[in-house]
């Protein structure tokens, strides 16, 4: 199978395929028809006396100063210099790979007016993890990412640094070694490249491939904290749930039957005297259910703008070139502010199941440790978990709520999607660390209860930490525990389905 740029519709996964060498993606002949007739409209546009915006004229608050055929490649050069303005930390490469796989789709839908050859130069760097150095702040989402993607196509001209394995080189040095001479960029061409979504789509592609998983493990780690416990399983009966069918809800639910299926501990207290759970327990459905919900509403935008064209102007004909608003990153940052608190609360309501287990109710031994006083067992984990979910909720301020005027006012309604990206993907990595401490307490908890069996997929889990972790008897230092069940959870290690 191949993925045509330009003509076949992306999804979460085929980027993710395509970023890591599993799927082949070419431009097929009808893309390369359809980017040369558009080129032929922005040279017939750049030729011509009429200003046109980004063509012949300047950009921001200059785009009533018309420029001349002659100056057209030193502005679109300057426009990538000028704009590579980003600070702080690289972006991981993976990142870096996914924008530039984004990017290339979007201007072969043909509507952008590059040229066939700097789309074939950005694919050459894909194919060959030619990968370039973007740092992670300065985009404010509005008019698209405009400094990381300036950073992440200076490597073009020659100019910038790309990784080459874990070093930095400089781009000039890069291209030398392939036989590669840097790109002299024509019009519309700078402006097609650093108009755009592509960073904050790329953080909400990471993030809802991460989110996927952990939306599954959360279920597993509840319900091995729940067979720890010895909860019910009652509230998760599909008639419970088909009267308030919330898709997520009877989802979860589904899952959590699933994973209870012919488990001999699950069904040795049936008929115990205790009425009902905590809200963490009972309510599994309802707030991880939710949390899914939101993951629904963000692919499925995530996916319509993947298959966008999200620069600016939009070339019609050839006397007309759009300048509108498709860069604006507010479709997506809002989706993304609701989806860090849907991962922020798997985390949160995490962190209470742990709590329960320290109790000492219903045959646990207090702090999950038979010699308590002289051991303190696993008390202090869940302080981590506690600071965990708390920097996670100071994570969740909307920063798609808050718009900072720029380009002497011409831009003066932006999204700060960038940031509502990257916070997503740091609540994850939180979310990572927590239920790592779950699945440590609830493997705990079920020791305690055999020698009772549980399902298939829960033994199966609890043998993968088991290899990582021993009961703990004695106290110990428990760092190495904790960050090897991280390290499981990072790489997706647990049976989830």
């Amino acid at each position: 199978m191949t993925f045509k740029y330009g003509i076949d519709n992306l999804t979460v996964d085929i980027v993710i395929a395509i970023a890591n060498g599993n799927l082949k993606a070419e431009i097929n002949k009808e893309a390369i028809i359809k980017i040369k007739e558009c080129r032929l409209k922005v040279e017939t546009m750049a030729s011509g006396d009429n200003a046109v915006y980004g063509i012949n004229t300047g950009f921001g608050p200059l785009c009533d100063v018309q420029i001349t055929p002659e100056e057209t490649s030193k502005l679109q050069e300057n426009l990538l210099i000028t704009h590579a303005v980003g600070v702080g930390n690289p972006i991981d490469k993976e990142l870096s790979k996914i924008m530039m796989i984004c990017k290339a789709h979007a201007l072969c839908q043909g509507y952008s007016g590059v040229r066939l050859k700097l789309i074939e130069r950005i694919l050459y760097f894909i194919e060959n993890d030619l990968l370039p150095i973007v740092p992670e702040q300065g985009s404010v989402g509005a008019s698209g990412d405009l400094a990381p993607l300036s950073h992440l196509f200076l490597p073009l001209l020659g100019e910038g640094d790309f990784w080459i394995g874990n070093e930095i080189q400089p781009a000039k040095e890069v291209l030398n070694n392939h036989n590669l001479k840097p790109l002299i960029l024509q019009a519309k061409e700078g402006l097609g490249l650093i108009n755009g979504t592509q960073f904050i789509l790329a953080h909400a592609i990471i993030g809802l491939k991460k989110m996927q998983y952990l939306l599954d493990l959360a279920d597993v780690s509840g319900a091995m904290s729940i067979e720890g416990y010895q909860g019910s399983q009652s509230p998760f009966k599909s008639e419970l749930h088909e009267i308030r069918p919330f898709k997520g809800n009877i989802k979860v639910a589904e899952r959590m039957r699933m994973l209870f299926a012919n488990s001999q501990n699950i069904n040795s207290h049936e008929s115990c005297s205790r009425v009902q759970d905590p809200y963490s327990m009972r309510c599994i459905p309802q707030v991880h259910g939710a949390s899914r919900n939101a993951y629904y509403h963000l692919n499925e935008l995530a996916e319509i703008e993947m298959n966008s064209v999200t620069d600016n102007p939009i070339v019609l004909s050839e006397t007309e070139a759009i300048s509108g608003g498709n860069f604006h990153g507010q479709p997506l940052a809002m989706a993304l502010d609701y989806c860090s608190i849907a991962a922020s609360e798997l985390g949160n309501i995490s962190d209470r199941r742990c709590y329960l287990l320290l109790e000492g109710k219903f045959g646990l031994p207090r702090l999950l440790t038979s010699g308590g006083g002289l051991n303190s067992g696993f008390m202090i984990p869940q302080y981590t978990t506690a600071a965990l979910v708390t920097e996670n909720k100071s994570l969740c301020f909307p920063p798609s709520a808050d718009s900072i005027p720029t380009s002497l006012g011409q831009e003066d309604h932006v999204s700060m999607g960038s940031i509502s990206g990257r916070q997503f993907n740091q609540i994850l990595g939180n979310i990572e660390k927590i239920l790592a401490i779950e699945l440590m307490y609830a493997a705990q908890a079920m020791d305690y209860r055999r020698p009772n069996t549980f399902s298939e997929i829960v033994e199966k889990n609890f043998k993968i930490i088991r290899n990582k972790v021993d009961k703990l008897e004695d106290d110990r230092i428990l760092k190495d525990d904790i960050n090897n069940l991280i390290q499981l959870v990072k790489n997706q290690s647990f049976i989830v389905k």
